[in-house]
């Protein structure tokens, strides 16, 4: 096994999926070749990463961090990776039947081809599932750059025209989205969570028919824009490919800045806010609650920057946790997931939990009546989110605690930092 390929092979497609398609096409492979060489290595990655994220790290609500016993966490992942690998060679088999269908020629190798080069942007992106509050957002950048590639890949694979590559995506995309959210109910029957891996597939696609069964891409639909997003990558790849040969490491850094814009969908490098200027939207007080601490950070990860500003808040009998964050580099995401996200309501005996849209703004609040607890958040510009929570009257303090944030001026500086490229 040469890690070495598996890494080249995994940076062409995912930096130049449209001169690498072609060649992935043209080389001989087995079934087990493209297990053994490439999918046991990829496919992993995410299962190991959901293990660490649940087991190790935790997730953290209301202060209290909730692990999955080591145990279960471990069987849970082993149970993920296999079913994983199964859904592969299953989905394989699908794209291989659809074949005909698409004006297509069935080949079940360059299936398989097809599924795991096309899921290597989800794999990889699975990784990122351990970082607190961006991960998940970057893991679905990889589930749709994951369509985008599919996308490119069928007419070299699978011979399909090009014209049908969009209602070929679009059926592939559906039925994989179906078998995910079955295996995600299994595994999360057994580890005991509610976690769904890889929900974010099923993000509505829009696909517009010209005329009888043909189909083409509306550049303002949800795959244009993932065609978009794709060549902005490919783009930033090559930079980063030149920039990689030239040594300079500033270069190479602006690269990566670029081609994770691209795969966040922003169209240049974005500067977060400075810690000193977004620690100045927290308030001294909030009502008779006096701040007791205060904080802020910018960080960058993989040329994405990110900063947030977290408050303290107490009376001694009721304690609010404020946070505002910039979600910088990562905007596009937000503003995918915002489009995307659905507007749900859950009640229980003693609570309740919804998402919605208000004025623009994606929505979420959550609250137990028992404890005496909830969270409140929302999203502004597609770019911030300001969220409170902790032990309160009521959810009414909550919003009220957010509602003391300036959140026009906030929104207002949705552009802030943005550099065109």
């Amino acid at each position: 096994m040469d890690f070495g390929k598996i890494v080249e092979r995994a940076k062409a497609i995912l930096m130049t999926p449209r001169t690498e398609w072609p060649l992935v096409a043209a080389e001989p492979a087995t079934t087990s070749s493209l297990y053994a060489g490439y999918i046991v290595i990829l496919a992993a990655l995410p299962a190991i990463a959901g293990f660490i994220k649940s087991s190790l790290i935790g997730t953290t609500v209301f202060g209290i961090t909730v692990r999955t016993p080591m145990a279960m966490g471990v069987v849970g992942m082993l149970m993920s990776y296999a079913l994983g690998l199964v859904l592969v060679y299953v989905m394989a088999l699908i794209v291989n039947a659809l074949a005909p269908t698409f004006n297509g020629q069935k080949d079940s190798v360059q299936a398989l081809k097809t599924i795991a080069y096309a899921w290597t942007a989800s794999w990889v992106a699975g990784i990122f599932v351990i970082i607190p509050w961006l991960g998940w957002m970057i893991a679905l950048a990889g589930n749709i750059y994951a369509i985008y590639l599919l996308y490119v890949g069928l007419p070299h694979t699978m011979k399909c025209p090009p014209e049908k590559a969009a209602g070929y995506t679009a059926v592939s995309i559906l039925i994989a989205f179906v078998l995910m959210w079955i295996i995600g109910f299994i595994v999360a029957g057994v580890i005991g969570t509610a976690a769904l891996s890889g929900a974010a597939m099923g993000g509505g696609m829009h696909i517009t028919g010209s005329d009888g069964d043909a189909v083409t891409v509306d550049g303002d639909s949800a795959l244009g824009k993932l065609a978009a997003m794709g060549q902005r990558a490919e783009q930033a790849g090559k930079e980063m490919d030149a920039a990689q040969k030239s040594g300079d490491s500033s270069a190479q850094s602006a690269a990566m800045g670029k081609m994770m814009g691209a795969l966040a969908g922003s169209n240049g490098a974005v500067e977060a806010l400075a810690p000193d200027q977004i620690k100045t939207f927290l308030p001294d007080s909030l009502g008779d609650l006096k701040r007791t601490s205060i904080s802020a950070q910018r960080n960058g990860a993989m040329g994405m920057q990110v900063a947030d500003a977290t408050a303290e808040y107490s009376n001694g009998s009721q304690h609010i946790t404020l946070e505002v964050t910039d979600t910088g580099g990562a905007k596009g995401l937000m503003a995918m997931a915002a489009a995307m996200a659905p507007e749900e309501e859950k009640e229980t005996d003693h609570g309740y939990e919804k998402t919605y849209t208000a004025d623009g703004h994606m929505v979420h609040e959550e609250w137990d009546s028992q404890s005496k607890s909830g969270e409140y958040s929302v999203v502004l510009g597609k770019r911030f989110t300001v969220k409170a929570n902790g032990n309160s009257d009521s959810i009414d303090q909550l919003k009220r605690a957010v509602a003391v944030v300036d959140l026009a001026k906030l929104e207002s500086m949705k552009n802030a930092g943005v550099k065109s490229d």
